[in-house]
């Protein structure tokens, strides 16, 4: 008897409901209501897809409300794609809102700059999505910034339409990627490049010296993983320099993701890295930015000939997902060189070389996730064997971080492992005194620290956003060593340094409150 009397009870449920008629819906007169009456969806390179980007209609009032049409101003022949409350598309018809309730409208593009706005670099797209018609139409506006760019892409086979990918120094490897052929091996600033995979530098025998040369003001995209490297008998020669206007930074060269919209500016491991591998030779890196990377230059090359293997100066590497600066065994000269926020470490010296740094901060603040390694590491072992650690200066420096410790060492006990921190402001807290009896941490050994400081702040700008300017607080104002600050005379905003230097790239500022 109770399911009969539980069915009966459905039955008059649906007989009541059928004869109720608040669930009629009402044309909609023009009084809707949007999240955003304006749709940015920044900057995108042609032919890549916008992120997604959403707002909310809302209908105010008391009954259903039905629009006639929601479509693109242009249709089915619009750059840009509709999804309304799950169905795809760019018209719509009679699209229904509850009362009192709203809908989800999300979108997104892909756009041809030769289609829309051939010969020129940069081309504003502007579309609106249409609800309903004539006196009751409402709009709301869409916006995106297409930029031209040159595109290098990975090579496919052409039988199996494969990826192909590359062989370095002899040996293959399962990196997507090709050779830059000869009339591809300077990045100019006419436009932004977006490369795809791995743009390699020399030959595939390693036989020919081939150059990379990168312009001033070149602006280098990378897809995920995707990055440089320079082979056997290749160079990289990045031509950057100092720019008028800090905003713009017309003159340095920037590598960093192809996502350019805001979300994306400060996000680590958008692409892989700068491959330098030991057979490329005379390296030079002069006024550049490299962020976001995976791991912002891998420096492999030691030719051996006692000559800088790596020079690099006045550049930048922020918000590398594992390490800014990586060297194996090779001879670098750095100055003016800031590294700051990554997941590991700033700078990592691995199996010995020789290494001088001048006026360089190596900073770490990073925040996105649990990190236990210093902001340098200098290490000389390799397979239970020691490489030589021939020198590593630091000289003028700042070495800081959010840990207690940002120096670190893991030293053969046999093979030569010599370093020397002159002049430079350096965190090494030891608050539980683990390092006490660790004759590398000696602090009071001269051969191995000279005029170091360890108290006191760098009296960062905005150190977890990267602005490592220093202020007239800093622990290191006028602490330089002037006979090294002359041969490096400006600072990396080509500021004087000529009279009481300060420790680090930056020469000391009022910083704005």
């Amino acid at each position: 008897m109770r399911s009969i009397y539980s069915l009966l009870l459905l039955v008059c449920i649906i007989l009541v409901s059928s004869c109720r008629n608040d669930f009629d819906t009402t044309p909609s007169t023009g009084d809707l209501r949007f999240s955003r009456d304006t749709i940015f969806l920044d900057t995108v390179f042609t032919n890549i897809g916008s992120s997604t980007y959403n707002f909310k209609v809302y209908n105010d009032s008391d009954e259903i409300v039905n629009i006639p049409s929601v479509r693109l101003t242009t249709g089915d022949e619009s750059d840009y794609r509709l999804n309304i409350d799950g169905v795809p598309g760019r018209t719509f018809e009679n699209v229904e809102i509850l009362a009192n309730d709203s809908i989800f409208v999300f979108v997104e593009t892909t756009t041809d700059i030769n289609e829309v706005g051939a010969g020129s670099l940069e081309f504003l797209n502007t579309e609106a999505i249409e609800f309903d018609s004539g006196p009751n139409q409402q709009k709301v506006e869409l916006v995106t910034l297409i930029k031209d760019a040159i595109f290098l892409f990975a090579d496919r086979d052409e039988e199996t339409g494969m990826v192909e990918t590359l062989t370095i120094n002899g040996t293959e490897t399962v990196l997507e990627g090709r050779f830059l052929t000869d009339d591809e091996l300077t990045f100019t600033n006419e436009k932004p490049y977006v490369i795809y995979g791995y743009m390699a530098v020399g030959t595939p025998d390693g036989n020919t010296p081939k150059t990379l040369t990168i312009e001033p003001g070149a602006r280098v995209h990378f897809h995920a993983d995707s990055g440089i490297i320079v082979g056997d008998n290749g160079t990289l020669d990045i031509n950057g320099a100092l720019s008028t206007d800090p905003e713009l930074m017309e003159n340095e060269v920037i590598f960093e993701g192809d996502r350019l919209e805001p979300s994306f500016s400060d996000t680590p491991g958008q692409w892989g890295t700068i491959l330098l591998t030991d057979g490329s030779v005379n390296n030079e890196i002069e006024y550049a930015t490299i962020k976001n990377a995976t791991a912002g230059i891998i420096n492999e090359s030691n030719t051996g000939s006692g000559a800088p293997d790596l020079t690099i100066t006045n550049t930048q590497i922020y918000n590398a997902s594992a390490a800014g600066l990586i060297n194996r065994f090779s001879t670098v000269e750095g100055s003016n060189v800031v590294i700051n926020n990554c997941g590991q470490f700033a700078m990592l010296v691995q199996l010995g070389g020789t290494y001088n740094f001048t006026h360089c901060t190596f900073a770490n603040y990073w925040t996105r996730s649990f990190r236990n390694t210093p902001a340098v590491f200098l290490d000389n072992t390799f397979a239970g064997f020691g490489n030589d650690l021939v020198e590593a200066n630091f000289t003028n420096c700042i070495i800081y971080g959010n840990q207690g410790e940002e120096i670190g060492f893991n030293a053969d006990p046999i093979a030569p492992f010599n370093y020397n921190f002159r002049n430079t402001h350096i965190r090494f807290d030891d608050t539980f005194g683990n390092f006490e009896n660790d004759p590398l941490f000696d602090f009071t050994n001269t051969t191995l620290y000279t005029d170091v400081i360890r108290g006191g702040n760098p009296d960062f700008q905005d150190e977890f956003n990267n602005l490592l300017q220093v202020g007239e607080d800093t622990a290191g104002n006028g602490q330089g060593l002037q006979s090294a600050a002359n041969q490096f005379p400006l600072d990396i905003k080509g500021v004087s340094r000529t009279t009481a230097p300060d420790l680090g790239a930056y020469e000391s500022i009022e910083l704005p409150e």
